[in-house]
């Protein structure tokens, strides 16, 4: 009978012990960030009311966050990635213990504390792709992908409120300080975790390069990386702009809280509909109507900045976002999958995705921080939003193309990863 239930929730799939466990990391993670890292952003901006703060902080996030890929993509082709995951988790629990520490002085520190929670982000999604990699099969991909989208949709519709609720019954920031403990703790249970999974070692060198290089040679490739450039577009100041709206327009951290659990909400039955009902053959269409509706969705707010609009707002990405990730993460990993020698060369694969990813977030922010030191930020920014909101409109422009010569057969791999949305600054990491 039981078996049944879960059969009937999760489809006719096989759970494996390392499966779970992983979605269960992935799942603290998720209420980690969901209960804090959204209001990093809002903790700053009290401190300082200046978006060229907020930007210098997410710009050394996403700066280190590539370095530390490849860095990181050394160290897994020469010790345990398990290992790996915890230095991410080490960091980003070293992250909310130095936000501890500084306290109101935090934003004097913004530089050193973007780049400690990029080397954390860059260490734990790496190790989080490659075991991901290793342990999901090519029937369960759709499946890990959704159903890590609904772990992150549920963490995101209980986190915001719970934050919200605690940070504006207590005094100043104590609230904050009392959510940044919780998500400290999370983050060492999850370090707990790690030790139930398999032990996972890699050998031979790292070829970074080699694979950087692939694009030239395969087409499909290239298109995929493309593709993550422009999604990096609009993701790098989407993702802390909203969140800082949401708080100028209604000056309230429960405000906050509002708008994720509407949004998640929205997202959680999104995920859930689109991991059973979207098949392959569909994927291509789905992006293409996740991404039209994403951009068309900006609209809503860059005109006429209200606290009803802004949750219009979020339902509407809410419904788009699982269209377009679900069907996405799962044709990028076909391709990668697909490519030369993608056992071997797994963790390059992943590597090369993130640097074009964050290359994308790197010039968003650095256009950002362009835009309102020359021009004034209250007709600038709304402008800006219109140009690097199309980003993920562009995707479906790039994978249309994606073919897949099946007539030479070769294996395909699954990876996964937990792509975020707008306020979350779960980074990928999204």
């Amino acid at each position: 009978m039981k078996k049944s239930l879960i059969s009937k929730v999760i489809g006719d799939v096989e759970l494996t012990r390392d499966l779970t466990i992983l979605l269960l990391i992935g799942g603290l993670y998720a209420l980690s960030v969901a209960l804090s890292n959204t209001f990093v952003n809002v903790y700053l901006w009290k401190q300082s009311g200046q978006f060229i703060d907020l930007a210098l902080y997410n710009l050394a996030a996403v700066i280190l966050q590539p370095i530390t890929f490849i860095l990181a993509g050394r160290w897994a082709k020469r010790i345990d990635r398990v290992i790996v995951l915890r230095l991410g988790v080490i960091s980003l629990s070293s992250f909310y213990c130095t936000v501890l520490l500084l306290g109101d002085n935090a934003n004097r520190f913004l530089l050193v504390l973007g780049a400690i929670l990029g080397i954390g982000f860059g260490c734990y999604w790496l190790a989080f792709n490659v075991l991901t990699f290793e342990i999901t099969e090519p029937d369960t991909r759709d499946f890990f992908n959704g159903f890590l989208g609904l772990l992150t949709s549920f963490a995101g519709m209980i986190g915001p409120i719970v934050s919200g609720l605690v940070i504006t019954r207590m005094e100043k920031f104590a609230g904050y300080t009392v959510m940044f403990s919780i998500s400290l703790s999370l983050f060492v249970v999850a370090v707990l975790l790690s030790f139930m999974l398999q032990r996972r070692s890699a050998e031979g060198r790292f070829y970074f390069r080699r694979i950087l290089e692939e694009r030239k040679s395969n087409i499909n490739w290239r298109r995929v990386l493309h593709a993550h450039f422009f999604q990096g577009l609009r993701e790098g100041t989407f993702v802390f702009v909203i969140v800082v709206w949401v708080y100028i327009a209604t000056g309230s951290e429960l405000a906050i809280g509002t708008y994720g659990l509407v949004a998640s909400a929205v997202q959680f039955v999104g995920y859930y509909t689109v991991t059973r009902l979207v098949k392959s053959h569909f994927r291509k269409t789905s992006i293409l109507i996740g991404g039209t509706i994403l951009y068309a969705a900006i609209f809503l707010i860059v005109f006429d900045l209200s606290f009803a609009k802004l949750i219009m707002y979020g339902i509407v990405i809410s419904i788009a976002y699982p269209m377009l990730l679900v069907p996405y993460v799962s044709l990028t990993y076909d391709v990668i999958g697909k490519s030369w020698r993608a056992a071997e060369m797994r963790i390059e694969y992943i590597v090369v995705r993130e640097l074009f990813l964050n290359s994308g977030r790197i010039l968003s922010v650095l256009t950002f921080i362009f835009t309102i030191t020359f021009f004034p930020e209250d007709k600038a920014i709304p402008i800006l939003l219109m140009l690097l909101g199309g980003g993920h409109f562009l995707i479906y422009f790039f994978v249309r193309g994606i073919r897949f010569q099946e007539e030479k057969g070769g294996e395909s791999y699954s990876f996964a990863r937990q792509e975020k949305g707008e306020g979350d600054t779960g980074e990928t990491s999204v």
